[in-house]
């Protein structure tokens, strides 16, 4: 589901919530409105708010986690791999094939995230490209001399493989904030929500246009939690300068 789907598919539910409200108040008898009966709906109502406030609430949280746990992995990626180019280069010149084949891995990896996030196909995440197979091939192909390019190798391999990890990490991380049956389920108790609001209150210009500032408001919650669950695409997507930005350290 896109960010822009959840917007308005909450906010055209919302608003036919606050339609819904506003023909029982005209078809049903004002005696059925009235007293109890108007009580326990706004009891109702006003306990199913602060459960979708609070719903909304940890989702936004959940999200915002989820989208800064992905910029902290495209940044540790970045990272490591200008560790590596450092150890390369202090090996020696017989690592000059390792830093070049380093070099073609960041910006094939880079289009790779971004397009498997974007069109949702994570097989290929699975499948170590030919660049990174030979780039492994050399580092494992280097030959210590000494005791400090033996312990340089050993560095290396170690990087190598936690980037490979974080690599992982991007996709397993990546998911859905919203499930659909759960969007379903978030999106009827708003339409209950704004029905209710709506059936005590008169028809008039500060009526709706406060529905639709509301409507809006709660909308764009919704917005913000699917465009945050998906920090390759979307308004908020993260950029790919703390993988690009490494590329001239690597040259």
């Amino acid at each position: 589901m896109s960010s822009t789907v959840a917007f308005l598919a909450s906010f055209v539910s919302v608003l036919i919530g606050a339609a819904i409200g506003m023909i029982l108040k005209r078809s049903l008898p004002a005696d059925l409105l009235a007293g109890g009966s108007k009580e326990a709906i706004r009891l109702g109502a006003g306990f199913l708010s602060t459960l979708a406030a609070l719903v909304i609430g940890l989702m936004i949280a959940s999200a915002k986690n989820t989208y800064d746990n992905q910029n902290s992995n495209i940044r540790q990626l970045g990272t490591n791999a200008v560790l590596v180019d450092q150890m390369l280069t202090k090996y020696g010149p017989e690592a000059k094939a390792a830093r070049t084949l380093l070099r073609e891995i960041i910006p094939s990896a880079t289009v790779r995230i971004w397009r498997e996030s974007i069109d949702g196909d994570g097989g290929s995440t699975f499948v170590v490209s030919g660049t990174a197979e030979r780039f492994y091939n050399a580092v494992e192909g280097l030959k210590p001399a000494n005791a400090e390019q033996t312990s340089l190798k050993s560095r290396i391999i170690e990087i190598t493989t936690e980037m490979g990890r974080t690599r992982l990490l991007v996709f397993t991380q990546s998911d859905n904030a919203i499930p659909v049956p759960f969007f379903i389920v978030l999106t009827f108790w708003l339409v209950v929500i704004f029905a209710s609001f709506s059936l005590f209150a008169e028809p008039g210009k500060i009526v709706i246009a406060s529905i639709l500032v509301f409507a809006i408001s709660v909308s764009s919650a919704l917005f913000l939690i699917v465009d945050l669950s998906h920090p390759f695409s979307g308004l908020m997507q993260i950029s790919n300068h703390h993988l690009h930005a490494v590329l001239p350290k690597i040259e």
